[in-house]
């Protein structure tokens, strides 16, 4: 899966749509449920205002709701298939390979949205200071990214294809 900023789409695999619409499905229904049940057996017990319970169920509420929210928006932008991507431009959705400055080591990963969970390979999102540093970014050119420090750093892109999965 990955995430195109500049349209708001959402590429995902077929795999991701369906596990990630499954997941919508349930907690939108039996799951709502499930916890508004949880939230009644707790107001039975009494004084709403000690009651550990109720107060567990309703952050589990709102835990879940803004779950929910989140899917919905993912969803809502998500087109199945392969992000269009020219090899040697760094973009969503493609495997990445950086050298950092001062190191002599190449770091690979995949650049993609964190909802694309089982990438045997780490993942940076677009949307981090690196990744917004090397988004179409080509081959041989360096990037600059200020660091969650405030510290700036350079990497040199080495290598950019389409991820092709396990």
């Amino acid at each position: 899966m990955a995430v195109s900023q500049n349209d708001n789409v959402t590429w995902l695999t077929q795999e991701a749509y369906d596990r990630l619409k499954e997941e919508f499905e349930y907690l939108s229904g039996p799951g709502r449920t499930d916890i508004a049940k949880k939230i009644e057996a707790a107001r039975e017990e009494g004084d709403l205002r000690e009651n550990g319970g109720y107060h567990a169920a309703k952050d589990e509420q709102g835990k879940m709701e803004a779950r929910i929210f989140h899917l919905r928006q993912i969803l809502d932008s998500a087109r199945v298939g392969e992000a269009p991507r020219a090899e040697g431009i760094v973009g969503p959705g493609m495997t990445v390979t950086v050298r950092f400055d001062g190191d002599d080591e190449e770091v690979t990963f995949l650049l993609a949205s964190r909802e694309e969970s089982g990438a045997p390979i780490d993942v940076y999102s677009p949307n981090s200071p690196l990744g917004s540093a090397i988004n179409g970014k080509k081959i041989g050119e360096q990037a600059t990214y200020t660091m969650p420090n405030g510290r700036q750093n350079s990497v040199e892109i080495l290598e950019a294809v389409p991820y092709v999965g396990n």
